[in-house]
């Protein structure tokens, strides 16, 4: 799978030269530098090679295939006249593998999900130098557009989620949410049961936690080199809404899945205002250094009680066997193919059979507006429903702010 490092996707091209302005114009994560349009690119003066190398590379991201990067650029070959290369060109040319051709040429079949176009940040129109300023301008004009129209045309946010598939299975109950409960070998072995109701405010809030990275920009360090103090929870989501992924191992390869698959929508958060955190309930450094930023750059934080992990559970961890929670469960399987598929490594250190989740915090004590559990091994919380959740609390937020406003403030 492909790396969220800034330095490993521009690798040693053209685009390298540019990682100082990248970073004065805010494109300084990978999720957001894919989805530079042609006029973000003309704003600070990108050359043709430079256009040609960040289509390249962007493809080349969605498909895990960034290991030819630097030699398909430097070909001097557009994206469409390298998807046209016979199958004999590309081996003889840049090595690559058969497989990996099928995967290169195949324009549909994706590693990751492609952010909506619907979802995309408009051009920038520049009336002053290109600042930073601008492009968190940008971010902020985006996020009340997006959520204003969703908030006056009752259709809007189910169109815009129409690239989003929810697929069968899941059980959506607003709130609370969980994988299928299939019968595992043959109906002898039950799956393990969860809680219907929405963990209360309280069991999250005071627990103890510690940031162990920050959030990912380019040239930062991998880890925060001075140890932080720990803090409550509520911290974390004190002043804007928080997305907490409970991650089960950091180096288990459905964990790693779910992260990457999570973290490359973080343009859509962003427009929506929501913080992004990984939380872990183990703190072995080596195998945050694998994690972060490759596989999740927002911030990464240490769950030292497994407050947040027992809060899924109902006020207890929910745990599963190896052999019965995944040798004899055709739905674990299914997970760890998809995630197989997606070229993701993976190793088998640290605690693995505490199960994980996802939960939406509300800003300030507004509560916990929505819950996913991971019933099975692998179980994703579907990234649609994630979306609705936290477009729906952006509109609450306008809404309050709305209100408070006098009448002369509204003209």
């Amino acid at each position: 799978m492909a790396s969220f490092s800034i330095e490993d996707f521009v690798g040693d091209g053209v685009l390298k030269e540019l990682i100082p302005k990248l970073l004065e114009e805010g494109w300084d994560d990978v999720p957001t530098l894919k989805i530079m349009n042609p006029e973000d690119m003309d704003a600070i003066n990108m050359t043709q090679h430079q256009k040609d190398a960040l289509e390249i590379r962007t493809y080349l991201h969605d498909r895990a295939l960034m290991q030819y990067g630097d030699k398909l650029e430097a070909s001097r070959k557009s994206l469409p006249e390298l998807l046209n290369l016979s199958t004999e060109d590309l081996s003889s040319q840049f090595g690559m593998r058969r497989g990996h051709i099928a995967r290169f040429t195949d324009r549909n079949n994706k590693c990751t999900d492609p952010l909506p176009k619907s979802y995309g940040l408009p051009a920038r129109k520049l009336t002053v130098t290109p600042s930073r300023s601008n492009t968190i301008y940008k971010m902020q004009t985006i996020r009340k557009s997006f959520c204003r129209s969703s908030t006056n045309n009752d259709r809007s946010l189910e169109e815009s989620l129409a690239d989003f598939k929810i697929k069968d299975g899941y059980i959506f109950k607003g709130i609370v949410a969980a994988g299928p409960a299939e019968p595992r070998a043959c109906g002898c072995i039950q799956p393990p049961p969860v809680v219907d109701n929405v963990a209360p405010y309280s069991a999250i809030e005071n627990i103890s936690v510690q940031r162990l990275t920050p959030e990912y920009k380019i040239g930062m360090e991998r880890l925060v080199k001075t140890k932080t103090p720990p803090m409550k929870a509520s911290e974390l989501w004190r002043d804007k809404p928080a997305v907490l992924l409970c991650i089960r191992r950091p180096g288990c390869i459905m964990c790693r899945a779910e992260a990457h698959q999570l973290y490359a929508k973080k343009p859509i958060f962003d427009a929506l205002g929501i913080q992004m955190f990984a939380v872990l309930h183990e703190h072995i450094e080596s195998e945050i250094k694998d994690f972060w930023p490759r596989y999740w750059g927002g911030v990464v934080v240490f769950d030292r009680t497994m407050g947040f992990f027992k809060a899924l559970g109902g006020g207890k961890l929910l745990k599963d066997k190896f052999l019965s929670g995944f040798v004899f469960n055709p739905r674990a399987i299914a997970n760890y193919k998809r995630a197989k598929s997606m070229g993701i490594e993976q190793n088998f250190k640290g605690e693995g059979e505490i199960k994980g989740g996802l939960f939406i915090v509300g800003p300030g004590g507004t509560g916990i507006a929505y819950q996913f559990i991971e019933r099975n091994f692998g179980d994703w919380a579907p990234v649609a429903e994630v979306v609705e959740i936290c477009a729906r609390l952006k509109n609450q937020q306008l809404d309050e702010g709305d209100s408070s406003r006098s009448p002369q403030e509204h003209k």
